[in-house]
């Protein structure tokens, strides 16, 4: 998406060789005319595979997890990091650790809204090393459903995560992939652009 790797490179932030903050348009601040374009994106992408539910983390996924399940006319679930009051009992939960916070969270959610019969496509904003994928792939798991693929904002290449959830045969769609951050410098897999 030429639109995504623009908003990318004018207003990205390199912190580090291996961290880029997108939080003026994707996980702070949110463009929801670009939300709705990444949200046609992924339906086009996915919408021959009979999915019945979006599946995300909260909170930065739950803007384009909500655009792609609306394009696919079906619900989208986030998983939570942290348990309410009315959220307690009747859960499917999994660890995550999350590359960018440094820090392990348990995720969940309900019971009452994934069943065997789903066909779930996740989603996030970020794949790095692939660690929230694979705790939304344990909640999936554990409820019986099957998992449909992948959908990636931003996917960092140089990290595993691709690598590996493509090596189990999961089918990955990322809409922007990053070869590098080195040198404060933005490399899309195919094309190089300075910030």
């Amino acid at each position: 998406m030429d639109r995504l790797k623009k908003k990318i490179v004018e207003e990205g932030k390199v912190l580090s060789p291996s961290v880029i903050k997108v939080d003026a348009f994707l996980n702070h601040q949110i463009d929801p005319v670009l939300m709705k374009e990444i949200g046609e994106e992924f339906a086009s992408r996915f919408k021959e595979l009979g999915i019945t539910k979006v599946l995300t983390l909260e909170s930065s996924g739950i803007a384009p997890a909500q655009m792609t399940a609306l394009s696919l006319g079906v619900p989208a679930i986030f998983a939570r990091k942290k348990k309410s009051l009315t959220m307690k009992d009747h859960l499917y939960t999994s660890k995550v650790h999350s590359f960018t916070k440094q820090e392990t969270n348990e995720i969940s959610i309900s019971k009452d809204f994934m069943t065997e019969d789903d066909h779930v496509l996740i989603l996030d904003d970020f794949l790095a090393n692939g660690q929230a994928a694979k705790g939304l792939i344990d909640l999936i798991e554990q409820s019986g459903a099957s998992i449909a693929g992948v959908a990636i904002v931003i996917e960092k290449g140089f990290q595993d995560g691709g690598r590996l959830l493509r090596r189990q045969g999961i089918k990955v769609e990322s809409l922007a992939t990053l070869s590098s951050l080195e040198d404060s410098t933005i490399t899309f897999e195919t094309q190089e652009v300075s910030s």
